[in-house]
């Protein structure tokens, strides 16, 4: 059964290697909306949407998002540690990753899809979640709703 809306976040724990971070625990993210985008060396469509999701932490990231990119092997070869580095490098990627080779926080999310996108509120329920080819171009309306609703909770 897939996450449903309201669900809480998932653990961030089982992955086997970081990147940019020495971790993320669920637990540090309180308070924060957060979004956890999966994605794949061997993917695409991934590599496409990278740009958004940078633009995404230069507009969002002051007014409080986090961002989690989650390293989903979809085959044997997606699972060099190295590649997956080399591509973050190339790819700029800027937000902390964790590479799941063994799909444990896959399984967490009851995800089966790159690219994925979960957005979560600040008390970590899932408020977004879109998948596939356009599932990027769902994502910065439903960043934009929910950052805005966080936004009028504090200031009301």
């Amino acid at each position: 059964m897939p996450l449903r809306m309201d669900s809480d976040m998932p653990s961030l724990e089982g992955g086997t290697d970081w990147f940019n971070s020495d971790g993320i625990s669920r637990d540090s993210l309180l308070g924060s909306p957060v979004l956890v985008h999966f994605w794949s060396i061997s993917c695409g469509t991934c590599k496409e949407s990278l740009p958004d999701i940078a633009s995404w932490i230069e507009k969002f990231g002051p007014k409080g998002l986090k961002v989690i990119a989650v390293h989903m092997p979809r085959q044997e070869s997606d699972t060099n540690v190295p590649a997956v580095k080399e591509s973050i490098d190339e790819y700029e990627i800027k937000q902390p990753c964790v590479v799941d080779n063994w799909h444990t926080i896959t399984d967490a999310f009851e995800n089966k899809f790159v690219p994925a996108y979960y957005l979560f509120d600040k008390n970590l329920k899932m408020r977004h979640f879109s998948a596939g080819e356009k599932a990027v171009k769902m994502v910065e309306p439903a960043l934009e709703r929910l950052i805005n609703q966080e936004e009028a909770s504090t200031t009301a």
